[in-house]
């Protein structure tokens, strides 16, 4: 009888998701600056709102190549409130031979550039234009594949997602939901930085935390300018089931029911540091199941609420041009 925790099962990122503003500027901003593939168009799946979904990665949209984002500035809601409990930062990976030429290119694109090293990692820090920060991270062994024909090229291209970074107070509560909870295993401190490691280890495992204790809490809400949520990849339907029943008896019972995200299955908890995690289950054809290969993310694809309104909705949100 195996005695590894049902949380073992993640593996590994499946993606992230921010809440931006403008969604040309996102656009823009992810496809002409990050040269990321524009992988699937879609709408938020949640509420009676119209926003964007729009999906960011390597030439198939691969679990842990994907940002995604929610351009919310239209909806007319609040700026987010950064602070403690929210994920602070992500990182992407590049060779570590790309970091010149990644500083080079955001300079050039008018983006205010910062070199600094954490965890024993050179990064290039820089925000997106709505201000939520990014970082590029130099990493030598990292074999994802990049996007292989966009505006970058391929040798230089980022590889995924490489960390995420969640603001704490302490560590306390976190320690115990990350080994138990979420199957992860203490990897590395580097003063106020702690990381955490899923699966195999590697570039696109990492779940670190940098330890603020005078920071106010940040907002949770739909609200410019902040990560809305990190997702994690788990195989099977049965492993994720296990994994909520496990968080349930831990006493997360405000764990989501599985969401069919069209593309993928989610359920949803809200750590104890604050930070949202997912746990995702890719349905067989992922992205492939509504639009082809040679077309995938050209068109906008209406998530099934607004069907029936497709032609007034996307007159509303206005029709991205690449």
């Amino acid at each position: 009888m195996s005695t590894a925790l049902p949380g073992s099962a993640l593996t590994r990122h499946h993606h992230i998701t921010l809440c931006t503003g403008d969604a040309q500027e996102d656009y823009d901003f992810h496809t002409k600056v990050l040269g990321l593939k524009s992988v699937k168009k879609t709408l938020l799946y949640d509420g009676q709102i119209p926003i964007y979904h729009l999906y960011y990665g390597n030439d198939m949209g691969e679990e842990s190549s994907l940002v995604t984002s929610f351009p919310v500035r239209h909806a007319g809601g609040p700026k987010a409130r950064r602070g403690s409990g929210q994920i602070t930062y992500f990182s992407l990976s590049v060779p570590q031979s790309a970091l010149g030429y990644w500083k080079d290119r955001l300079a050039g694109h008018g983006l205010e550039v910062r070199e600094d090293e954490r965890l024993g990692e050179r990064c290039l820090d820089f925000r997106h234009p709505c201000g939520i920060d990014y970082t590029i991270v130099g990493v030598d062994d990292d074999t994802r594949a990049p996007r292989s024909d966009g505006p970058v090229p391929r040798d230089l291209m980022l590889r995924g997602t490489h960390a995420i970074c969640v603001s704490v107070r302490d560590m306390d509560s976190m320690e115990e939901f990350m080994e138990r909870g979420w199957g992860a295993r203490r990897l590395a401190e580097d003063g106020r930085y702690v990381r955490y490691a899923l699966g195999a280890g590697g570039s696109g495992t990492y779940i670190d935390f940098v330890v603020e204790p005078a920071l106010k809490q940040g907002s949770w809400t739909l609200s410019e300018g902040a990560v809305h949520h990190m997702a994690f990849q788990v195989a099977t339907h049965a492993e994720q089931d296990a994994i909520k029943g496990f968080l349930e008896g831990m006493g997360f019972t405000d764990t989501s029911d599985v969401k069919d995200r069209g593309y993928f299955d989610s359920i949803y908890v809200r750590t104890p540091s604050g930070a949202l995690f997912e746990a995702t289950v890719t349905h067989p054809d992922g992205f492939l199941c509504d639009e082809p290969a040679e077309s995938l993310g050209r068109e906008v694809i209406v998530s099934p609420q607004f069907r029936a309104s497709r032609a007034e909705l996307l007159q509303q949100l206005g029709v991205l041009q690449d």
